[in-house]
């Protein structure tokens, strides 16, 4: 039975609501009931690992099974791909939405952010669930429209501002994904991914098929935020609360961006150089402009928000290359190693640059500034702050033991075995910039001489927010056994799987 499947969505939207209602009627629900559903979607997400015998799995809403083979409902796909981002979801959400019991005081309105905390989870998760391109339309969009919100919720200048921005930038990416949705049907006549896989296979159109695929670059690269589709990033992520800022750049990119693509350009098209080439060119760009656009900032979030453009460009040129080798039929191991190391530094990001935000959103609170040259010294004052987030700025260094150093060596032995020198040396180069980038991150704002702040009064924030940041750091050390291979078939290897085996996506959905 796998009515377990819409609990995904159906557990935050109930929370949502609920929210609202009870908040009304009782004094300080939304907070721990937002983090209890949470929580159970943890348990589920990481239960999905373990319990499900085989991918992929698939519940068909209402019961509209496949009639000859051909699709005629809605239907909700698990796979190991979706199984490892519904964790990546669902464990940052948690963890941000406890960390916000303790932030999100400091503004008005709490049981409308929870609300729109819950409908941004809903969405992401129906977005790694569904098996077509018109319901992952509908939750992109409750995903993305609560994440506009979420974005101006201080309604100071600078938020709505960055709103706007996003919101202008994410409706061009709509229409460019509703463009490419009609594209697709006008050819195929259904808009379900496996079904449209089958007929694809059939169809000589290759300037009609490549446009379409140029169109669905550009507006889920736009949500992704690779470059040079990375405009609304900064402002969006330096302007939203902290635990918004996490989600954001922990798993909205990645949820309605990157597993956007990878889904389409995987189980949907056929792969083919040309297109290998463009995400290559564009993860390279991304992680080489975003860390020297990083390096220069001294808004501490704003330096971040930099930064996940540069880490997206790892996790696409893993994607890239793989995507290459297989298009030339070359190596499989490779192509293999190359994704493994993509998706490992997908996950390996949500967890550090989560932190990160978290540790800026704590510094701002402790202090009122995020300017660098504001602050120093604070690592006597916030000793569990400045110890996270060393942590966090080992990882994104890609300095051992940190999970961050063994998805990007993945990726750069790949580069070297696909002699793809010149990307490995820029990753190499990119690394070692991001590591001076946070050494002036735990100069100026830990380890430096006060400037600014009222240094003797400032105190470690509260323990929800301490639980939240003390779990992300242990997970950047934790996820380094990803790399052991055992560890690695359980949590890894099915996402490969599914990328790879585009039949095994089918047959389940179609009933061949």
């Amino acid at each position: 039975m796998n009515h377990w499947i819409p609990l995904y969505v159906i557990v935050p939207l109930a929370a949502a609501f609920l929210v609202l209602i009870l908040a009304s009627r009782i004094k300080w629900p939304e907070k721990y009931l937002t983090s209890l559903a949470m929580l159970g979607l943890v348990v589920l997400s990481i239960a999905g690992f373990f319990f499900v015998s085989s991918f992929p799995v698939t519940y068909y809403i209402g019961g509209w099974e496949p009639i000859s083979g051909i699709p005629v409902g809605i239907h909700f796909v698990v796979d190991g791909l979706t199984i490892l981002m519904l964790c990546i979801i669902n464990i940052i959400g948690f963890l941000a939405a406890f960390f916000s019991i303790g932030y999100i005081r400091q503004f008005t309105g709490e049981k409308y952010f929870y609300a729109l905390f819950c409908l941004m989870v809903a969405g992401m998760n129906g977005v790694v669930l569904a098996g077509d391109l018109f319901n992952m339309f509908i939750f992109l969009e409750i995903a993305v429209i609560a994440s506009y919100a979420l974005v101006a919720f201080g309604v100071g200048k600078e938020e709505l501002e960055a709103s706007f921005k996003y919101q202008v930038l994410g409706g061009i990416a709509s229409l460019l994904i509703i463009l490419g949705l009609a594209m697709v049907y006008w050819q195929t006549k259904t808009l379900n991914i496996a079904d449209i896989a089958s007929v694809l296979k059939g169809i000589n159109n290759s300037q009609y098929l490549w446009f379409t695929q140029l169109v669905f670059i550009a507006g889920f690269g736009l949500k992704a935020a690779i470059i040079p589709f990375h405009a609304w990033l900064p402002d969006a992520h330096s302007s939203a609360p902290s635990p918004i800022s996490a989600m954001l750049s922990g798993v909205l990119i990645k949820a309605i961006g990157i597993y956007a693509l990878l889904r389409l350009f995987f189980n949907m098209f056929e792969i083919n150089s040309q297109i290998a080439w463009l995400f290559l060119v564009l993860g390279t760009l991304s992680m080489v402009i975003g860390v020297f656009l990083a390096i220069g900032q001294w808004d501490f979030k704003r330096l971040l928000a930099y930064h996940s453009i540069s880490q997206m460009g790892y996790v696409v040129v893993g994607i890239g290359m793989g995507m290459l080798i297989l298009a030339r039929q070359g190596d499989e191991a490779t192509a293999t190693l190359a994704i493994v190391g993509g998706l490992f530094h997908m996950v390996n990001h949500a967890v550090f640059k989560g932190l990160l935000f978290l540790n800026a959103g704590a510094v701002e609170m402790q202090t009122g500034t995020r300017n660098l040259k504001y602050l120093g010294g604070l690592s006597s004052n916030l000793p569990v702050t400045s110890a996270t987030c060393l942590s966090a700025s080992m990882a994104i260094s890609g300095i051992p033991p940190f999970n961050g150093f063994f998805s990007k060596l993945i990726i750069i032995v790949a580069a070297i075995l696909a002699k793809q020198y010149l990307i490995a040396v820029l990753a190499v180069v990119v690394s070692i910039i991001t590591l001076a980038s946070f050494t002036k991150v735990q100069k100026y704002a830990f380890y430096g001489t006060p400037i600014k702040t009222a240094i003797g009064k400032i105190k470690e924030v509260p323990f929800v927010m301490l639980f939240s940041m003390i779990v992300m750091a242990l997970l950047t050390l934790l996820l380094s056994l990803l790399v052991i291979p055992g560890v690695r078939a359980i949590v890894l290897d099915p996402a490969v799987e599914s990328l790879f085996r585009t039949i095994q996506y089918s047959i389940p959905i179609s009933g061949f």
